[in-house]
């Protein structure tokens, strides 16, 4: 097993200090979310998107899925986080077995954003393989620097 948690990559974290991530206004940044084997290491250190140990099966594309912004960056009312959530994602009709997953900006060299650990393999046959973020909140929400 290679998936040992969730991350937020800490390439990102430098990426957002230097402006190279934008979450708001910039209309070329698209977001996606890749499905990963538990052959996958993916961890803090991920850097960018890789087709390495990428899961495959009926109803799931290489790259993965476009994700949609949920909540605009925004921060806890008088707190110190500042958090982004996605909505939820599926793979509608899917035969595929996954054990995490990468959320990384689409283009470029494709830039990791934060790695998934689902716990253990999910696996779909011919049915929906869905993804469901958390709930938007400066305690909740997928990403969140406090």
């Amino acid at each position: 097993m290679a998936f040992t948690g969730n991350y937020t990559c800490t390439s990102f974290k430098v990426a957002l200090l230097s402006g190279e991530m934008d979450f708001s206004s910039d209309t070329s940044q698209t977001f996606k979310v890749a499905l990963y084997t538990s052959d996958a290491t993916l961890d803090a250190t991920t850097t960018v998107y890789s087709t390495t140990n990428e899961a495959s099966g009926t109803g799931y594309t290489a790259g993965g899925n476009t994700l949609s912004i949920a909540t605009n960056p925004t921060s806890d009312t008088g707190g110190t986080v500042a958090y982004i959530d996605f909505s939820d994602t599926t793979w509608s009709s899917s035969s595929i077995t996954a054990r995490g997953a990468l959320i990384y900006s689409s283009g470029g060299t494709n830039p990791a954003v934060a790695v998934l650990d689902f716990g253990a393999d999910k696996t779909t046959v011919n049915q929906p393989f869905k993804i469901v973020f958390p709930l938007s909140g400066a305690t909740t929400a997928i990403i969140r620097i406090g």
